[in-house]
């Protein structure tokens, strides 16, 4: 009896000790650059989700102020249409206010400041881009997060089950996902 508790006794410290297995040490060092890289796609994420929003909000807001410029040129032109119909449209004061509602339709179509509907279209055009963009880029982003996390969990899976080649697959996958990660940050994909 007391030959076999030795024997239980020096494999129980033989895998114990404090320098084993290298193959482990090298997955511990695998995981927590994946966990690095997963930290900073997530951080990339939502950054890019909070850009998406903020665009998609600023992109509603000039919609609606074109939408709200468009409503008020087609009331001053229907005016302009009322005062001409009239029987004393030739009227001085009539004529005066006709060239006033269609300056103000002029300059609700194109104002000088930047607020006018042409300009919210660019902007609002603009914004729809960026948000595109951002949307493009968030996903991006998730699929690399994804592939951290696939990386991470055959890493841990390789150290329990001493299985090699799951460690070398987490690696490449882990490679990859942060060559994706990288090419997503710097918009060439």
């Amino acid at each position: 009896m007391s030959d076999s508790m030795e024997r239980a006794h020096e494999s129980m410290h033989a895998e114990h000790k404090p320098h084993g297995d290298p193959w482990a040490r090298g997955v511990a060092v695998l995981v927590s650059f994946l966990a690095a890289a997963l930290a900073l796609a997530e951080i990339g994420g939502k950054s890019t989700q909070n850009a998406y929003l903020t665009h998609h909000i600023a992109v509603s807001d000039d919609w609606a102020f074109y939408q709200s410029k468009n409503l008020r040129q087609v009331v001053r032109g229907t005016e302009v249409a009322v005062l001409e119909s009239l029987p004393n449209a030739g009227d001085p004061a009539i004529q005066a206010r006709i060239k006033e509602a269609r300056a103000y339709q002029a300059r609700m179509r194109d104002e000088p400041d930047g607020d006018g509907m042409k300009q919210l279209a660019e902007k609002a055009k603009r914004n729809e881009r960026d948000r595109d963009r951002a949307f493009h880029k968030y996903h991006g982003y998730e699929y690399t997060v994804g592939a951290l996390e696939i990386g991470i969990v055959l890493a841990s899976v390789s150290v329990v089950t001493r299985m090699r080649p799951l460690g070398i697959a987490a690696g490449v996958i882990g490679l990859a996902a942060g060559l994706f990660g990288l090419a997503v940050a710097m918009d060439m994909v």
